[in-house]
Parts: structure tokens; C-alpha cells; sequence
């Protein structure tokens, strides 16, 4: 993650319900690429399967994006959708619930490089913009949680 929410004066509250963020790193493949960009929404509801934006609990400074794979004592396990990329709950146990501040709605993949022709800028229009879903019972955060 790339961009800090957005506070209020000293508050610890975002000044808007919505935001935006920058995905770097490869461990949501392949829901989320590096590159992409996601719409959040601070203070939502959070159910378990959702893809979510929090702080890193021994680098508070970082924002990463992991699906909140279930609800436990003390806060929520999170995965990431990568199984060899690490940097989630199994390193690092369960998060806080005041740790997780959005859940991610929307997903922007930028435009390739070099794509100039109107039939590929279409194509890129009509697919780069897609909502990001909570995983459905079967899918790989889920597996991912009975394995371990």
C-alpha cells in the first residue's frame, strides 16, 4: 500500500468515508496485481471473506490489503490470496480490530504500456474497473484457513 488515510486535524478519524490506495507487493494475487489501484471505504463493516486495508501490527506505519479470513479473539486472522508471498496473520497472529480500517470496494488496473488503439483502449475501459467481492466458501483464503 502506497497512500496513508486521510485524517482530520489530529484525529485519529479519516475526514472522508471514502479513499483511494495503490496495491504493491504480489501477495493478493490473483484477486489484486501490483499496480492496482483500489477504492476504499474507511469504517465499514467488515465480514469475514472481505479484502481489507490495515495497519502492519509491528509496523504501524504500513498499510497492507489482506482478506479477513475470520473473526477470532483479539480481532481477526487475515491471509493473503498469495499462499507463497507471506505477510499475514501467519506471521504475525491476529489483528486487532482497530487495526483494520477499510474494506477495499473497487479495483482500477492501470493501462498497459503502449495500448493505443481504440480497440484496446476499450477493452482496458470495460475491464480495469471491477468491485473486489469477499472470497465465497471454497476459495483460496478459505482453503488456506482449514490447511493450517
Amino acid at each position: 500500500m502506497t497512500e496513508q488515510p486521510p485524517r482530520e486535524g489530529g484525529q485519529d478519524g479519516p475526514l472522508l468515508p471514502f479513499g483511494l490506495a495503490e496495491v504493491t507487493g504480489p501477495s493478493m494475487v490473483p484477486t489484486l496485481r501490483h499496480g492496482d489501484r483500489l477504492v476504499v471505504r474507511y469504517g465499514a463493516r467488515v465480514r469475514p471473506g472481505d479484502v481489507v486495508v490495515l495497519r502492519h501490527p509491528f509496523q504501524q506505519d504500513l498499510l497492507v490489503v489482506k482478506r479477513a479470513a475470520e473473526r477470532r479473539d483479539g480481532g481477526w486472522w487475515v491471509l493473503g490470496d498469495n499462499a507463497f508471498a507471506g505477510g499475514d496473520s501467519t506471521d504475525y497472529g491476529v489483528v486487532p480490530p482497530d487495526l483494520v480500517l477499510a474494506r477495499v470496494l473497487l479495483r482500477v488496473r492501470p493501462r498497459p504500456a503502449g495500448q493505443r488503439s481504440v480497440p484496446a483502449l476499450l477493452g482496458w475501459a470495460l475491464s480495469s474497473v471491477r468491485p473486489v467481492l469477499g472470497a465465497r466458501p471454497g476459495e483460496a483464503a478459505s482453503r488456506r484457513l482449514r490447511a493450517r
